[in-house]
């Protein structure tokens, strides 16, 4: 069979093409509002993506001209600024008890008294005078309080009765004066006695 010359064919598959475009006409119109929306979302992320990339290159060749300054404005405040230093080591390996961790201590130093205490500032002003060192009283030993941490406190708690709470709240008061100690201690019998 001959073949149609070439401009023939290219009508007829002009023709062809648009006669398809026609029938998908009904189910395209309804795609391109989203196909335009993606478009124009793609070309300005594309944009962004492009200026943000200019800006770093930017910021890399003037820190080469102008280094850094390391200054901090004066509105900005952190936390760690109000904030006392963490608990550190002492020299000869215990840990300081004061601070933040403080709640996490399991024990004071040896030879830490409340008179020690009141020295550095932790607990009491100048003018108080040192508490001496209170005997613990039976559930201390039974529990081996003074080497329990806020949380073994907190779990054994539940089982003591308000005889045995008082008696731990009065010696916490009078030995350590740990702040979140008594107001687990005094809120627990404040729960006991309400039953």
């Amino acid at each position: 069979m001959a073949q149609a010359p070439y401009g023939i064919r290219l009508l007829v598959g002009v023709a062809v093409t648009a006669i398809e475009e026609t029938r998908k006409l009904p189910q395209t119109i309804v795609m391109y509002p989203m196909t335009f929306a993606s478009t124009i979302a793609q070309l300005v992320m594309k944009v962004q993506q492009d200026l943000a990339g200019f800006a770093i290159k930017g910021d890399a060749a003037l820190e080469m001209v102008f280094p850094p300054k390391e200054e901090k404005p004066d509105w900005a405040t952190f936390d760690e600024d109000d904030e006392p230093e963490p608990e550190t080591p002492t020299a000869n390996g215990e840990r300081a008890t004061e601070g933040r961790f403080a709640l996490y201590s399991v024990t004071d130093p040896p030879g830490r008294t409340a008179g020690a205490r009141a020295a550095t500032g932790a607990k009491k002003t100048a003018e108080e005078p040192a508490k001496p060192a209170a005997e613990p009283p039976a559930i201390a030993g039974e529990l081996d309080y003074d080497s329990l941490t806020l949380a073994q406190l907190r779990a054994r708690i539940q089982s003591l009765t308000v005889a045995d709470l008082r008696a731990l709240l009065a010696y916490e008061e009078s030995a350590k004066a740990r702040a979140p100690f008594q107001t687990l201690l005094a809120n627990r019998i404040t729960r006991a006695t309400a039953k």
